[in-house]
């Protein structure tokens, strides 16, 4: 099967829809799979008309993880096995830092790497059993692509080892509550619950989109007199941007504001 057909990604409106094709083997990753999700992060970010990306896996299961069998093959015990963390915390943190506002749809197994794209997305939504966890310590490995820092920045250090040193599973009502994801859905309303959240972000402007997500994602990696400057900064660019004149005139003229993304 060629990558393109492993992971698809498929443009509707102002949604970019990114699946991974991999069901008989629970939608695992491989090298190549990351690859072409870093090529699609650069389209969807350079094409205007696409304000959210939606990333979820065919056959009623998000991801479990990377290829075992391609881990084993070409990384375990080998000089090189470093290579594979590099991969896919590049990847990830690119899919994290994008421009465009990410959401983690999640359905049956999220562990291992599956786990690691849901904390690199800005938003995740869970069917309410989906099963939910780092996993990796169950199979003596560790993650290299963001639970050691995304994960306690999420949850706190408690719950984070309380995750990633148990390897337990959580459902998807158990990881709402744990603050790890936004929602959780019965899994005949999932995909309703995911269209309205995505209502929410595309019709805002994508210039400020970015700009605040940009902003939010820097908060807790600086001292709040840092933080102060970043913002005041933040606000001058705003306001001298075509989307605020234009917010502000759509607000005073009573009309639906047309954005230009700038």
């Amino acid at each position: 099967m060629a990558v393109e057909d492993e992971i698809q990604f498929e443009r509707d409106g102002h949604t970019a829809r990114v699946w991974l094709n991999r069901p008989h083997k629970k939608n695992c990753v491989t090298v190549p799979i990351l690859d072409r999700l870093d090529e699609i992060i650069t389209e969807v970010d350079e094409d205007p008309e696409l304000r959210v990306l939606v990333l979820r896996g065919r056959g009623g299961t998000f991801c479990s993880g990377f290829d075992l069998d391609s881990l084993k093959a070409d990384f375990v015990g080998r000089s090189n096995a470093i290579d594979v963390a590099v991969k896919s915390a590049k990847v990830c943190d690119r899919l994290y830092s994008m421009k465009t506002p990410s959401i983690a749809v999640l359905e049956g197994h999220v562990t291992a790497g599956g786990f690691e794209l849901m904390i690199s997305c800005d938003f995740a939504i869970a069917a309410d059993d989906a099963l939910i966890g780092d996993f990796h310590i169950r199979r003596a490995l560790f993650g290299g692509a963001g639970p050691i820092y995304r994960v306690p920045r999420m949850i706190g250090v408690r719950k984070t080892k309380e995750l990633m040193l148990t390897g337990k599973l959580l459902n998807g009502v158990e990881a709402a509550e744990f603050g790890l994801i936004n929602s959780s859905a019965p899994a005949d309303k999932l995909d309703a619950t995911v269209e309205e959240f995505a209502g929410q972000l595309i019709d805002k402007s994508p210039f400020t989109m970015w700009l605040t997500k940009m902003t939010i994602d820097r908060s807790l990696d600086a001292d709040i007199q840092s933080l102060m400057v970043m913002e005041h900064l933040a606000v001058g660019v705003v306001l001298n941007s075509d989307d605020a004149a234009e917010g502000v005139s759509a607000f005073l003229e009573k009309r639906e504001p047309k954005w230009k993304g700038r």
